[in-house]
């Protein structure tokens, strides 16, 4: 199997944590999001959606989702779990995966497409020219801003994301932290401890 990615971006960055925690070597070329490779009639015809991560497997299933990607290596290479091992912990952490994405990784976005120059007609990722709307930028922020005391409330009841284990849940955290602090100039405020206490935790726990 093959993979396209880009390991600067989000959500290869996302995939990139999940392979280095669990040790998981593949064949990788990247693709160079800021010469814009992903558009080039190569790549296409690999990911006709233009994005990545995008693994090809070796009887020419590609998997596009960075979800769906983790859910088959997992499976592959089960040793170190991030996603669960008893149905409950699986439930959590999809969970998790699907809220912190509607909640904190769409609204970065917005808040970054809607703005950035770089961005012009293309406020959504994809071949298609998307309008900016500038007015979403700004809903963007606030509502990470929300976001984070939600989450800080939620990680004043356990370690990590979705439960007493480190989890995919805590690297898509952990990404998408990283994300709006650069793209959308936007982080937890001071006074959110018990996010603080969980980001130690959670980059000691992948970083073993």
């Amino acid at each position: 199997m093959k993979l396209y990615t880009y390991d600067s971006a989000p959500n290869p960055a996302r995939l990139k944590m999940f392979l280095d925690y669990k040790g998981i070597e593949i064949d990788t070329q990247q693709i160079d999001m800021t010469k814009m490779e992903q558009h080039s009639e190569e790549f296409l015809t690999v990911c006709p959606n233009a994005t990545v991560p995008t693994l090809v497997l070796d009887d020419g299933t590609r998997l596009t989702e960075v979800v769906a990607i983790v859910h088959f290596l997992e499976s592959e290479y089960p040793e170190k779990p991030l996603l669960g091992e008893t149905p409950i912990e699986r439930a959590m952490i999809l969970n998790w995966n699907h809220r912190l994405f509607m909640s904190v990784a769409l609204a970065t976005a917005d808040a970054f497409r809607n703005a950035h120059p770089a961005f012009k007609d293309r406020a959504l990722p994809g071949i298609h020219p998307v309008a900016q709307i500038p007015e979403l930028a700004e809903r963007g922020k606030t509502r990470l801003l929300q976001s984070f005391e939600e989450i800080n409330t939620e990680l004043g009841t356990r370690d990590f994301m979705a439960g007493a284990n480190v989890s995919f849940a805590d690297i898509d955290l952990l990404v998408m932290l990283n994300f709006a602090s650069w793209a959308a100039k936007t982080v937890p405020d001071a006074s959110l401890g018990n996010i603080r206490r969980w980001k130690q935790q959670a980059e000691q726990a992948l970083s073993s």
